[in-house]
């Protein structure tokens, strides 16, 4: 049993500090690189996000913006790392769970890996894919789920997908994965199979996956 974790608003808090700060550098960036004024690059940096699922893609695709100089620049560790909020036992849910447990982040992978690390998260995870490692194809594209089961060489039915972003589930489950929504909603779009309101409660959700299924855990 593989489990693959989403790690913003998933292992850790990131929607009242961390993302209002990259959303503000991704504006800032696109403000400085193409000559936008504040309004007219945060409305390019949500278009982006909306169609492409990522605002890189949109900046590589329609203004030949070179990948590392964005991340490196809408990510700074410096900055970030002071803001996250450690969630209490989240190393030991993920001690506890059977399996192997990985990150699927559409975050570039030196902010994965120092978030990770920050959290204390590193003894028990496998691996950690940022979008670099995704071949920059962000969830949800298919090609982003089927590099990473080909880098694991696993299969999609051995896995477990955590999310918070319901979209990025969609996919996971066409493939065949077992989809874990973390979210306060009370209705669930048919291509989840749990809801769970807080991570804690995967630790009992773990044993009935488990039972449901014929992985070899």
């Amino acid at each position: 049993l593989t489990w693959l974790f989403d790690l913003d608003n998933t292992l850790h808090p990131a929607s009242s500090r961390v993302f209002p700060y990259i959303n503000q550098q991704m504006t800032a960036f696109i403000m400085a690189e193409l000559g936008m004024d504040e309004a007219e690059a945060h409305r390019l940096r949500q278009h982006y996000w909306q169609r492409y699922g990522a605002t890189l893609h949109g900046l590589q695709r329609h203004h030949a913006v070179a990948p590392k100089h964005f991340l490196t620049r809408t990510h700074p560790l410096s900055a970030l790392l002071p803001l996250l909020e450690k969630p209490a036992g989240v190393g030991q849910l993920l001690r506890c769970l059977p399996g192997r447990k990985v990150i699927f982040s559409n975050g570039p992978k030196h902010y994965v890996e120092a978030v990770t690390k920050k959290l204390g998260l590193h003894p028990h995870l496998l691996a950690r894919f940022g979008v670099e490692c995704l071949r920059l194809r962000p969830k949800p594209k298919q090609e982003a789920y089927l590099t990473v089961l080909h880098r694991l060489g696993v299969r999609a039915v051995d896995c477990v997908m955590v999310e918070d972003t319901v979209e990025n589930l969609r996919p996971a489950k066409q493939m065949g994965m077992t989809t874990v929504w973390l979210h306060k909603q009370p209705r669930r779009p048919p291509y989840i199979d749990y809801r769970v309101t807080a991570l804690p409660q995967l630790a009992r959700l773990s044993l009935r996956i488990a039972k449901q299924t014929t992985i070899v855990v």
